[in-house]
């Protein structure tokens, strides 16, 4: 089967004249190529413009002037008047020396009034040697917790729950004090927190080296809906 095309998509008809459009093309190239000129561009011109923004950008050196600090105001002069005695003057006046020696029956007063003031500003410890404890142990602090814990109304309503961290002073009588939140959930859960602990009867109190301390104890309390 012979492939038939039509004669205007015949390019062959027009070869001669595309060859002539190269012919031109190529001619006018290099016309420009030989009328092309170029100019010389002196660089000394540069060097000097270089040297004048380096004579422009130089600064003067300025020297700040000395200040010179005032005298040191003169020393005071001693006004000590010296009285000379002759040595045969007899002197009236008579030491008072006191036995300050120590008996056996010599009585010593002490004052007790600083030893009860320090007692009351006694620092806080965090680890002693003897933790306080409370009543009965850890299992009847958690019992007293859960049978204490009056779960808020509010936090019931609005579905909240999760652990209250209660951090208290256990004093030297063993008394609950300086009751805090070291780590709240809801203020409604804080408050009944802080109301369980401050409730709680008196613990056992810690001990450093035989004597009652005051010691930091941190408790927690859950709050769960069933």
């Amino acid at each position: 089967m012979e492939v038939k095309k039509s004669p205007k998509a015949d390019l062959e008809n027009k070869k001669a004249v595309f060859m002539q459009i190269g012919l031109v093309v190529v001619l006018a190239l290099v016309l420009i190529a030989f009328e092309w000129k170029t100019t010389d561009i002196d660089a000394n011109k540069f060097n000097m413009t270089d040297e004048v923004a380096a004579e422009e950008e130089i600064v003067p050196i300025t020297r700040q002037e000395e200040v010179i600090p005032p005298p040191p105001p003169p020393p005071p002069r001693v006004t000590d008047v010296l009285n000379i005695v002759d040595d045969d003057v007899e002197l009236d006046e008579e030491l008072d020396i006191q036995d300050t020696e120590i008996d056996e029956n010599t009585e010593i007063e002490f004052d007790v009034s600083l030893e009860e003031e320090e007692s009351d500003d006694a620092a806080v410890f965090f680890i002693v040697e003897e933790m306080p404890e409370f009543p009965g142990g850890d299992g009847e602090l958690r019992k007293y917790i859960a049978q204490s814990v009056k779960y808020p109304v509010i936090a019931q309503e609005n579905g909240i729950q999760g652990r209250v961290y209660v951090q208290f002073v256990v004093g030297t009588d063993g008394g609950v004090t300086q009751v805090k939140v070291a780590r709240g959930v809801d203020p409604n859960l804080d408050k009944e927190a802080i109301r369980v602990v401050q409730s709680m009867p008196k613990w056992k109190p810690g001990k450093q080296r035989g004597k009652s301390v005051k010691v930091s104890y941190t408790v927690p309390i859950n709050f769960v809906l069933q």
